[in-house]
């Protein structure tokens, strides 16, 4: 990628200044290209019991002027009760600005995009927290049979239509924060965690996840923990979704064709996307 193509345009005070704070809160900078779209990719089969899903997105290295996949991955939160919003391009005033993530008691604003795994652009699908303990949905969620106790089958969004990675400007994704969101946008939040920082650092580290080289295909799109890039169950990304075949069953554990087993197991949310 050249400096005519990407460019780094200004740190987030100047358009925060220009927009309601809201909606830039969380802005750290601003580029002149829009991200790429969202590559589908499969969910890797959660590592252990207490993990949260942290969906993959594109972040942008000044160094090469180019966008990085960072790989979705199962990542630990960094207490009990804490849930995942994820980061978020939006576009404003000619510019696409990133929203961090954060860890907070609830789900906030991410611009509504579909990323998929329980984050349909409101709130998350994927489980709550009860009793101290986090309960999985199995239908938005890779558990396998027996390896996540405190589990259950909830409703699903369905899969995105629209594989923009950005709210606002040509996206389909124009939604705004809700009363709710922008109130608790306001609110005291924990960062990422060290393991969460690191594996983007180790993503921006390796050119084979940058833009120019895969074309928006990443060789790695989810890893089954943070930095888990050697581990044998990494997910590649996919130019189109792909269909995958119900594993083997023994013989007289039967079910319709389609329907996952209880207490998990199987892809969840068709297996082929985000």
């Amino acid at each position: 990628m050249t400096n005519n193509v990407f460019k780094r345009t200004t740190f987030a005070l100047g358009l925060a200044l220009m927009a309601p704070l809201a909606a830039w809160s969380q802005v750290s900078l601003s580029v002149n290209i829009a991200p790429p779209p969202l590559p589908y990719y499969a969910q890797p089969p959660i590592p252990g019991d207490g993990y949260l899903w942290t969906p993959g997105y594109w972040a942008w290295d000044a160094a090469s002027n180019d966008y990085v996949w960072v790989p979705g991955t199962w990542v630990q939160p960094p207490g009990v009760g804490l849930l995942w919003t994820p980061g978020y391009w939006g576009f404003l005033n000619g510019g696409y600005g990133w929203h961090h993530g954060y860890w907070g008691s609830h789900v906030g604003y991410y611009g509504g995009i579909n990323y998929g795994y329980g984050y349909g652009g409101r709130g998350y699908a994927g489980g709550r927290w009860d009793s101290g303990r986090f309960r999985y949905n199995t239908a938005v969620n890779n558990i396998p049979q027996g390896r996540v106790h405190d589990v259950y089958r909830g409703s699903a969004t369905p899969r995105a239509t629209h594989a923009e990675s950005f709210n606002g400007g040509a996206s389909h994704y124009r939604n705004q924060p809700t009363v709710s969101e922008r109130r608790f946008e306001g609110a005291q939040h924990n960062e990422p965690t060290r393991e969460q920082s690191e594996h983007e650092t180790r993503s921006i580290s390796m050119p084979e996840q940058r833009m120019g080289n895969n074309h928006g295909v990443p060789p790695t799109a989810a890893t089954p923990r943070p930095g888990g890039f050697g581990d044998a169950q990494v997910e590649r990304g996919r130019s189109a979704p792909e269909m995958r075949a119900q594993p083997e069953r023994p013989a007289g554990g039967a079910r319709p064709q389609g329907e996952a087993p209880r207490g998990g197991g199987g892809r969840p949310e068709g297996g082929d996307k985000r």
